[in-house]
Formats: C-alpha cells, structure tokens, sequence
C-alpha cells in the first residue's frame, strides 16, 4: 500500500496476537501489541499439533526458526479396549501426517519473531472504538491510541468482536475436554504404548468419548512429553474431587490398562478441564477492525485448528495487505477469505463432535474397514489434515496384518494387566 505507514494495534499477545504482528510488521506497518496478562507465557506447556506443510510454510516465511523443537510423526493409530479385557486392540492405521509442539515454544519463537513490533505485557485493553475520521481507538486503564486497522486477538472473550459483532457468544456442546501433560516416565513399564507413541498419534475410542495421545517436545532440549486430549460427559455435580482430576476416573472406567495407568497414576505436569464451546463471527473483519484466531471463531477441538488456523490467519492479513490498495480494502479480502474458513471449521467440529463423543459407533466391534466407513460417513467430503490418506481412506488393518486389530494368534496386539 503507497502513502503513510500503516500503523496496526493488536490486541491480544498469545499465538495468534504475535503471529499477526510479524503479518503486519512484514507488510511493512507499524505494529503495537497489548497483552493483558503479565506471567510467563512461554510456561504453558499443552500440546498442540499444525499441519506439517503449514509448518514447512511459516519457517519458510520467517514467522518460525528452523531449529524449533517439534515431534512430527506420519501416522495414527486408532485403539480401543478389548470387548471383555482390559487389554487394548488396535483398530486400524492411516497416513495421517503431523507436527506436534510445545504451546509455550511455539509462542516464544513467534515473540522473538515479532522483532521491532512494541509489545505491552501486563496491559489490558478495556474498549475499542470506532472513529468517524477513519481507523480505530484502542483504549487501556491510561491511554488511548490510534490506529489504521485493530487487530482482535484477544480470544473468545474478545473486546474487539464485541465491536464488530456484538453479542456473539461461545455455545456449550454439552460435555468436556481434559487436557493433560505428563513426563516421559509416565510411560516407563508400558513399552507398547511408547513404542507406538514414537511412529504415531493415537487415538483411543470408548463409549461415550474418546481420547488423543501424542508426544511433543519438552521445555529442556531434546525432551519430550507425553500430551493428551480426552472427550466426554461432564463429571456429575456430585463429584466432590475437582473437574480436572476426573480425567483419571475415565481412564480407569473406559481405557486399557496400559493407558488408565499412565493417565491414572502419571505425575502431571499440566492438567485442566474446559467444557467444549463453539462460535463463529459473522464476519472475520470489517473496516477498520479484524478479528484473528479464537477472536473470530471456536471450533470444537477435535479439529485440532486453534493455532493452525490462526497461523493461517496470519499468512493472510500479511498477503491481503501487500496486495490492497487500502487498508479497508485489505480487510475486505480479509473476511472473504476467512469468514467462511472459520464457519466450515465450527461445522466441521460440530460433525466430528456428535460422531466421536454425542454418538459414539460401538468401537470394540470394529475394525480397518468399519474405520474406513465411519471416517467417511463422519467426513462427508470435508477437509480435515488430521485425516490424512483417510481423506481418500487407505485405513490398514492393525499392525498390517489381516484382520481387525489382531495377531494370527489371536491375541490382543497391545496387552495389559490388571483391571481397567
């Protein structure tokens, strides 16, 4: 864009605030970002995962470095406990590509990245305003200042949507996700598990919900840590032990042994429980206001987009403000693009929600095949990365062996002992 400095105001200085700010600073605007909360960001240690082309993209782009500590793995592994037994079964494999990260690493490379871009931490922005001379008004406890465009980055309660679209409010799916780190030596003494774990991500089916397990690099260099995600209906009002820890009570229920013992006894290093949520805004932006990441849209997380598609959000805003001729006209190529991309993502999770938690298939009953023909139906020609090949649905059996999930012995392709 020819004329004066574009001057941007993020608000918001998580994933998807700094992402946007390297957009901006490498279309050449003047960014500041204003991050209300003042601890150690780079400490959240959840796992994530991003697709690996858009990985190979962001460290060709210079919003990543080369050397950010990744887990990337080319498959999934789906598992379920033995009709019976409390022994696992593997159900099927599928190319299903990867690149887990450490949340917390991922955000400090994209803050180095960030570079000249004025970064305010521990400043949180009260209102945002539109001005009848153009651009828009950022206010904070002791400020206020001007920008041409303000950039939503502020996740689900954003201030900046209540601008642009207010009264949009995350809704309730009706049950929850938990989700939990735990060191490496969780695993030790359940050598299947981590030696599936090292090729693949998993995840594990049962009645009523599901479970996704996968490595992904530690805060120490060359560590890892075991991340998961579990699915399913909210502990009942009478469960006095806090949210959080009935993710163990799952696991001894519904897991193989193998799997209720790590979840179970492993020492955390983080865990939380959130209920599941989604939204999308009507618009992704409208002049002079954008919004970016959770700002804009939720989708249920068996999507596995949070970061994905607010790196993408990124990608685009630097794309779409090289190629305006304004800075309104950037941000109505803007919402053309992303508007429909976040609500496909929330239609998305809605699907995959109601056939992986709200209706679950009977999992023990299945096997390559019936994996193949639920992930189809469940898909319905949807794009998802977690699918991989399943896109097209090369599901294997088991282990590469004829059959559902089992040995030519018969046994259990995974054993445990003990009651689940």
């Amino acid at each position: 864009m020819a004329g004066a400095v574009l001057r941007i105001g993020v608000v918001g200085g998580s994933v998807a605030g700094c992402a946007m700010a390297i957009a901006g600073a490498r279309a050449g605007a003047e960014v500041t970002v204003y991050e209300r909360s003042d601890g150690a960001m780079e400490d959240r240690g959840f796992g994530i995962v991003i697709p690996p082309a858009l990985h190979q993209e962001l460290v060709a782009a210079g919003y990543l470095e080369p050397g950010m500590p990744t887990a990337p793995v080319p498959s999934r592994v789906w598992l379920t406990r033995e009709h019976g037994r409390p022994a696992a079964r593997e159900l099927a494999r599928q190319e299903s590509a990867v690149t887990p990260c450490h949340w917390g690493l991922l955000w400090r490379t994209l803050r180095a990245n960030t570079g000249a871009v004025r970064y305010h931490r521990g400043r949180p922005v009260t209102e945002v305003l539109r001005r009848t001379a153009g651009g828009a008004v950022i206010r904070t406890a002791d400020a206020e200042d001007v920008y041409d465009i303000v950039v939503g980055a502020d996740g689900p309660r954003s201030v900046t949507r209540e601008a642009l679209a207010p009264g949009v409010r995350p809704a309730q799916a009706g049950y929850a996700v938990w989700r939990g780190t735990l060191p490496l030596a969780a695993l030790a003494g359940h050598p299947r598990p981590l030696e599936l774990l090292r090729g693949s991500w998993l995840t594990l089916g049962f009645r009523g919900g599901h479970g996704v397990f996968y490595l992904i690099p530690g805060a120490a260099p060359g560590s890892r840590l075991l991340a998961y995600a579990v699915y399913g209906p909210p502990p009942p009002a009478s469960w006095a032990a806090g949210r959080a820890a009935y993710v163990r009570h799952i696991a001894e229920e519904h897991f193989p042994a193998d799997w209720a013992d790590i979840v179970g006894r492993g020492e955390h290093t983080s865990m939380a429980y959130h209920p599941v949520t989604d939204f999308h805004a009507p618009l992704a932006a409208d002049p002079p206001f954008l919004l970016a990441g959770d700002a804009a849209s939720i989708t249920r997380p068996h999507t596995a987009s949070g970061a994905t598609k607010a790196l993408q959000d990124a990608l685009c805003l630097e794309r779409v403000l090289r190629g305006a001729s304004s800075p309104a006209d950037a941000l109505r190529r803007y919402a053309a693009e992303r508007t429909p991309e976040g609500a496909r993502l929330v239609a998305l999770g809605r699907r995959l929600g109601h056939a992986m938690v709200e209706r679950t298939p009977d999992w023990a009953a299945m096997g390559a095949a019936e994996v193949e023909t639920w992930c189809r139906a469940t898909l319905d020609g949807a794009d998802s990365y977690l699918y991989g090949a399943a896109q097209g649905l090369r599901a294997r059996p088991a282990g590469g062996l004829e059959g559902a999930g089992r040995a030519p012995t018969g046994k259990p392709v995974d054993g445990g002992a003990g009651a689940a």
